[in-house]
């Protein structure tokens, strides 16, 4: 298992979320670095050894805007593989976004409407590129208002499965920033009830947490808060081989 660092973007800065209540949201202040500036921190994680980044554009996520440049940015100052949220939910859109040199496509269910954009965006960019992320407040999925389809989240994983999704992110945003740890028990079940490549967001805290999910199975750890506090340090990522 690999942890990847989180960047959350909102109004052209990285801010620090935290349960998902964007108003409330505040400008990063971090260990691992002193600016606010996307490219800026982008360029610590790949100092500190990092080569992948999760990006969350909330700007593109709540009102459909988005500044693609600064993944073109990102990309040729840091060579970094990014996968990002931009609130994509047109073949169009992610053309752009992938063609800004984003690695992977992050299909977010919290501003999807119509699943079938995941079938033909996987038929388009092929499996490897796209990503399709379970957004969730505690149990219940995120989906846009007049979403058809199950709301059950291993069958909605299922059906993603189906239509050739090989990645998938579990994300639940109340647990985002808040310290309360992962429910490992709710991973362990997707995992036994949909074999996928699965990325954890939401909660991590400590080694302990990255223990816990680097057993039940689990692919990758998206991990923002732990890492700025250095509850969780860079030389114990490599220490234990998940950097």
């Amino acid at each position: 298992m690999k942890v990847v660092p989180v960047i959350d973007i909102l109004n052209g800065v990285v801010v620090h979320a935290v349960k998902g209540k964007r108003s409330e949201y505040k400008p990063l202040q971090s260990a691992l670095s002193n600016s606010v500036d996307p490219v800026e921190v982008a360029k610590n994680f790949k100092m500190l050894g990092f080569s992948e980044l999760y990006l969350a554009d909330l700007d593109a996520i709540i009102d459909c805007s988005a500044d693609f440049q600064v993944f073109q940015r990102i990309v040729g100052v840091t060579g970094l593989d990014l996968m990002v949220d931009a609130g994509v939910t047109s073949i169009e859109r992610a053309e752009r976004l992938l063609g800004s040199g984003v690695s992977r496509l992050v299909i977010g269910t919290e501003t999807l409407q119509n699943k079938n954009f995941v079938a033909e965006a996987a038929r388009t960019f092929g499996s490897d590129r796209v990503i399709v992320s379970l957004d969730l407040r505690g149990k219940n999925v995120l989906v846009k208002l007049g979403f058809k389809g199950s709301t059950d989240p291993l069958c909605l994983l299922n059906e993603f499965k189906a239509m050739g999704i090989s990645q998938v992110i579990v994300l639940d945003l109340t647990r985002v920033g808040s310290g309360e740890g992962v429910n490992v028990d709710f991973i362990k079940k997707v995992l036994a009830g949909v074999p996928l490549d699965l990325y954890v967001g939401g909660g991590v805290r400590d080694l302990k947490d990255l223990f816990e999910l680097n057993d039940a199975g689990v692919s990758g750890a998206l991990v923002a808060t732990a890492l700025h506090s250095g509850k969780i340090s860079i030389e114990d990522l490599k220490k234990n081989g998940f950097l």
